[in-house]
């Protein structure tokens, strides 16, 4: 990668953050009557429901918190950035949370509950919000929170029967990648933001399981699993998510950097990527494919051949991650492919941010810009490691 595409993609992932994406959501998603945020809007803005994600409000507050952080000081940064991750957190404390400490998925405008999962992500979500906050701002209350969102959300993982099953687990026990995935990179946040000892404890032993899904003999990285990492030979067993799967090669692979470049890791992570990139890759129309099958069958989800805005956030990451740490030229390449499919195609030049939905060819399917699953994560997350990780590169190539 020279120099000169090194500077090109500083400008795009740099300014689509700060003159794009943050200001698209900043204009339209702050709820100024009844605090927090809305994110259901169509592509221009214009509201399209009221209802608010308490994953997305966490996750929002999470990047505004983080940008205040890491770029205080320089010339990027924007004094509102603290004041409206507080009026995130603000609303989170009084409407986020059930009386059992569990997080609400979904709640009205004024914030009364509408929605719980079993899952705990939000909680995971909420963990990094108040981690992130805590750190930016000094408050002691919001680390004590995080931490405590974070053990929460171990307990549930971990305690058999506190999450109900999918399916009988008696007939047919498995495991998720969403588990040790979403342990993962929660943890890596908490030992970044709060040094917190629990946390650390976490991240080898979620790089462990994450193995179980890794196959080599396939050359696939498989969504469920039994609990001894075996192949489930039905629809969900055999169902590949290689968006999900690159998510997870780019956290090894960031691991991997922060430890010098440890070797292990670095062949975890690249083979996650080389194994899904072939599987994800769409030869004929560009973009990466939502789901697959293990065996080149069938896939019983209807929108496998879809193509979504984070798959593709996450492909450009890990190839990117996984340029730096090879210095592979066909890492190069797969990244320039899916970073130039993705601009042409999700990007909107008129209104700003980008499209979520797209059908196999490239063209829109559906124009909004935000509802409970979209929204200022995947996006400005991807546009922020990405310029931070490229300026790291160019000040390495201009030291040698």
């Amino acid at each position: 990668m020279e120099l000169e595409r090194i500077d090109e993609l500083i400008a795009v992932y740099r300014d689509g953050l700060l003159k794009d994406t943050l200001p698209f959501w900043l204009r339209h998603a702050v709820d100024k009557k009844h605090g927090g945020f809305m994110f259901a809007v169509d592509r221009d803005g214009t509201r399209l429901d009221t209802d608010k994600g308490m994953w997305q409000h966490a996750r929002f507050t999470w990047l505004l918190a983080t940008l205040d952080r890491e770029l205080h000081g320089t010339e990027h940064w924007q004094p509102t950035w603290l004041e409206t991750a507080k009026h995130g957190i603000d609303f989170m404390r009084a409407h986020g949370f059930d009386d059992d400490g569990r997080m609400f998925f979904q709640v009205t405008r004024d914030g009364k509950p509408l929605r719980k999962r079993r899952y705990v992500f939000t909680e995971a979500f909420g963990a990094i919000s108040f981690a992130a906050y805590a750190r930016a701002s000094g408050d002691q209350r919001a680390a004590d929170e995080a931490r405590a969102l974070f053990r929460l959300m171990i307990e549930f993982n971990t305690s058999p029967g506190l999450i109900p099953p999918k399916v009988n687990a008696e007939t047919r026990p498995s495991k998720g990648l969403s588990g040790p995935m979403i342990t993962l990179v929660t943890a890596q946040v908490l030992r970044d933001t709060l040094d917190d000892e629990y946390a650390k404890e976490w991240i080898d032993r979620s790089i462990d399981e994450l193995r179980d899904f890794v196959k080599p003999d396939l050359e696939a990285v498989l969504e469920i699993v039994a609990p001894d990492g075996s192949v489930i030979d039905h629809f969900d067993g055999r169902t590949l998510n290689p968006g999900h799967a690159l998510e997870a090669a780019w956290f090894v692979l960031d691991e991997a950097h922060r430890r010098g470049g440890d070797a292990e890791l670095t062949k975890l992570g690249t083979d996650i990527v080389d194994y899904m990139w072939q599987r994800g890759w769409d030869q004929e129309h560009g973009g990466i494919f939502y789901f697959r099958d293990l065996n080149d069958g069938p896939v019983q989800e209807y929108w496998h051949d879809m193509k979504f805005w984070w798959p593709h956030n996450e492909a450009i990451l890990a190839t990117l991650f996984a340029y730096r740490a090879t210095g592979n030229a066909k890492y190069a390449e797969w990244h320039r492919k899916v970073h130039d499919w993705s601009h042409q195609h999700f990007a909107d030049p008129e209104h700003g941010e980008w499209f979520g939905y797209l059908h196999r060819d490239g063209r829109i399917s559906v124009p909004l810009k935000g509802n409970l699953w979209k929204g200022p994560f995947h996006l400005p997350r991807m546009q922020y490691v990405c310029w931070q990780m490229l300026e790291g590169m160019r000040n390495e190539t201009e030291a040698t």
